[in-house]
């Protein structure tokens, strides 16, 4: 059940209608965190010509941008026009900062994705990428920590906790299934086990039963391939 950030129960009094539950968004601040904070590291460490590296660092942050980008465009699609139409001066005083944080984001975003095929193909460039790479996590860090500070409150608020779960909706729907377990296991890594459990509620009994063992499972070996560890370091949902 959907819960403010002191635990309680979050309802709309004119409704009854639970509210959404914020909680997973930090979770998946944290991993966007953690893999992007570790992402330009990577890329330099790569022996200039080493394609075989590269590919498998290059993976990686395809599979990272493609996240961010549905992250992002569900938002824009279904959080933004709720909350400038429910909540008031509140909302329209900060949801053109996030749709222009946004912005930037795909800016740098594109940028990235632009210089990553050849470098996944040659391993040659590494010092570009990373720069790119550089940007956009700078970027991404300052929305991310404007959107726990002034966002995630008024969506408790103003959004319910069914059209709150739309927005991870929209992301699996494009979402190759196979790559599934892959997300959640890298989103569940520094997780609050509750929270974890409240996201897996809404899901089907076999994803219930099988996701808290494959998606670890999948991550800690995806993690060995690219970061040389199951356990790579932990920043924290508010690390900067």
């Amino acid at each position: 059940m959907p819960v403010d950030f002191l635990g309680k129960v979050t309802v709309n009094q004119n409704h009854r209608e639970a509210m959404a539950d914020v909680r997973d968004m930090y979770m998946a601040h944290a991993a966007l965190r953690r893999e992007f904070s570790l992402l330009p590291q990577l890329v330099r460490d790569v022996a200039p010509g080493d394609a075989k590296r590269a590919e498998i660092v290059g993976a990686h942050t395809d599979l990272l941008c493609n996240v961010l980008h549905l992250h992002h465009e569900g938002e824009d699609l279904l959080l933004w026009p709720r909350l400038v139409e429910r909540g008031g001066e509140e909302a329209a005083a900060i949801v053109p900062t996030m749709e222009a944080q946004h912005h930037a984001i795909e800016e740098a975003h594109a940028a990235v994705v632009a210089l990553l095929p050849q470098w996944r193909r040659t391993g040659h460039g590494s010092d570009r990428l990373a720069d790119a790479l550089e940007h956009l996590r700078a970027v991404l860090i300052e929305h991310m920590a404007t959107e726990e500070t002034h966002i995630l409150p008024l969506a408790q608020r103003y959004v319910t906790a069914a059209e709150w779960m739309e927005l991870g909706e929209h992301g699996m729907a494009k979402t190759p299934k196979k790559q599934a377990p892959l997300i959640f296991g890298l989103a569940m890594y520094e997780g609050d086990p509750e929270v974890i459990k409240a996201v897996l509620g809404h899901a089907p009994l076999p994803a219930r039963l099988l996701m808290p063992i494959i998606g670890p499972r999948l991550f800690a070996a995806h993690a060995k391939r690219v970061h040389g560890t199951a356990t790579p370091p932990r920043l924290g949902a508010n690390a900067n």
